[in-house]
């Protein structure tokens, strides 16, 4: 057997695994290279080294030069490191890394968000609008941000994540600061296109960015971390609205709500232009004219580059300024294998949506004051936080992904039924709120699909194509979540809940389907592999022109 057992035999028991092959196979001419799997093993520091063998070392040498890589300079099959200076290096990732991710997400989520607190502020009757022209903006900015997706994570790939996402959330927080002075419904929708717009794409921009500073193990946890962003923002938000919304200085700025979108973001800018400085473009260059003694000591540097070479050796393949080609995205994009995941994620992204849309115009309507609403918004998106990352920290445990996941469908069927059917449910206040915190306070299925993506992509060129397309299934499931809801169907919005339980029935099917595919898909491959001798085997892995997950020695994750 030959390094590609040992990537595959890792990649079933991790979240995010794999390289481009195909690359590696094409980039090299033709020559002996006798692999022997008894060398390879898993531990980054000492002995267990997948660069042991000479010959592993020699041929990823090669490829890292070939492709430009721009930590080559970095690699070095023989250097060690202790326990100890490991975790530093981890904790100064996670400081520098992990936390800046998490600041740059929840200033998205700002400018993305604030529009619920200004709901409750009689946004649109000051603008003279409906809920249905809410429904629409909605509609508008989910498909602008759809649309922005790939083509974002193709410009990151060009010009660099380091570059790109900074300058993404400068410009979307300049529209977010004019919606301070919208007046007309052609203003509303045209502020939430071009944010919707513009802020497509920078969860995969970021994803792709944090993993050239982790191991494929660490990431997922880092991914929690990194969506907390979410419903801490509305907490953060509902905080905030506290204080803004009692801002009256008369005239057009009289209305409260405005000072929610010029201040939240003025603060999103603050932190563009400071995304510039925070974000190097790979662990090989933090030293900079304004940070000169970079992030990591030179021999730190080391440990970042070659402890993640060494669980993952093609993610050198590629260097951080290499687009993605047309041939190669467009047949990432016809990936069946990743399709389960896919629909997995579209109908797990509806659940609540449209629940979560209206929380402060129901509880508004329930008789809560604006100041109410958005304080009692806030026990839900904590419940969401706790099981979140219990979630993302049991799925390794468990080294599960759909049965996890199929537990959020379970939980959301668990309070929509009474929800729909308790004959109280829009009478008693307080028992509608306590089913609604309930209801939206289940885990998010985020951070398990994207790193379970991730992981079953087998690729880098493959991984960066798939990271925007889950994004695309989520838009769309946002799409179709915008218009469950509607006028004919308030208050109780009976038949949109009946549409909610289906789709939550759905999304457990798709679990299971998804879980028995990739099972199935597995144990074709296997049968195909163990067919093969020995020799076969060693010349498979290093001649195939088999791609990505296509490989016979890679295993699904499932």
């Amino acid at each position: 057997m030959g390094i590609r057992d040992y990537v595959s035999s890792r990649s079933s028991n991790r979240d995010d695994s794999g390289d481009d092959d195909r690359y590696v196979a094409d980039s090299m001419e033709k020559q002996e290279l006798p692999i022997d799997i008894e060398s390879v093993s898993t531990d980054s520091g000492g002995e267990d080294n997948v660069f042991n063998d000479p010959n592993i070392a020699s041929y990823y040498s090669t490829v890292y030069e070939k492709s430009q890589y721009e930590c080559r300079h970095l690699f070095d099959p023989e250097f060690t490191w202790s326990k100890q200076e490991e975790k530093r290096v981890v904790r100064k990732n996670d400081w520098y890394v992990t936390f800046w991710t998490l600041f740059m997400f929840t200033a998205l989520d700002f400018d993305r968000n604030n529009i619920s607190q200004a709901l409750a502020d009689n946004m649109l009757e000051n603008l003279n609008l409906t809920t249905n022209d809410y429904n629409t903006a909605s509609t508008i900015n989910l498909v602008c941000f759809l649309a922005a997706e790939l083509p974002s994570q193709l410009i990151s790939k060009k010009l660099g994540a380091d570059i790109w996402i900074p300058t993404q959330i400068c410009l979307w927080s300049i529209v977010s600061i004019t919606q301070a002075s919208m007046t007309s419904k052609a203003g509303f929708y045209i502020t939430r296109a071009l944010l919707g717009a513009l802020q497509g794409g920078f969860i995969c921009d970021v994803c792709l960015w944090m993993s050239y500073f982790f191991t494929s193990k660490e990431l997922p946890f880092r991914l929690s971390i990194f969506y907390i962003a979410n419903p801490m923002t509305a907490v953060w938000s509902s905080l905030l609205s506290f204080g803004l919304l009692k801002i009256k200085t008369g005239g057009l700025m009289d209305q409260s709500w405005r000072w929610l979108f010029l201040v939240e973001g003025a603060f999103t800018l603050l932190v563009g232009v400071a995304s510039f400085f925070k974000m190097p473009a790979s662990p090989a260059q933090t030293k900079s004219w304004y940070r000169k003694k970079g992030w990591y000591t030179d021999r730190e540097e080391k440990i970042v580059v070659n402890r993640v070479l060494r669980d993952d050796p093609s993610k050198g393949d590629m260097h951080n300024r290499q687009p993605v080609s047309p041939k190669e995205l467009l047949r990432s994009l016809l990936d069946y294998d990743l399709l389960p995941i896919y629909i997995v994620r579209f109908l797990g992204d509806i659940g609540t949506s449209p629940v979560s849309n209206y929380m402060t115009l129901t509880l508004r309507k329930l008789g809560f004051s604006t100041y109410k609403t958005n304080a009692l918004s806030i026990p839900y998106n904590i419940i969401s936080v706790i099981l979140m990352l219990l979630a993302g920290y049991f799925s390794e445990i468990v080294n599960q992904r759909s049965l996890v996941i199929m537990g959020t469908p379970i939980w959301i069927l668990i309070f929509l039924f009474p929800l729909r059917y308790w004959p109280g449910s829009q009478v008693n206040v307080w028992g509608t709120y306590t089913l609604l915190t309930l209801l939206l306070g289940h885990a998010p299925i985020w951070p398990l699909s994207i790193s379970w993506c991730s992981a079953n992509s087998n690729s880098v060129r493959t991984r960066a194509v798939s990271a925007a397309v889950v994004n695309v299934f989520s838009q769309s499931a946002a799409i179709v979540s915008a218009n469950i809801y509607r006028m004919d169907d308030k208050p109780k919005y009976h038949r949109g809940n009946e549409a909610l339980i289906g789709i939550a029935f759905a999304t457990i099917a798709a679990c299971l389907f998804a879980k028995f595919y990739y099972i199935w898909r597995n144990k074709q491959k296997e049968a195909r592999w163990s067919a093969l001798s020995e020799d076969e085997k060693r010349d498979y892995t290093i001649y195939t022109k088999d791609e990505g997950n296509k490989r016979l020695d890679f295993r699904f994750v499932h």
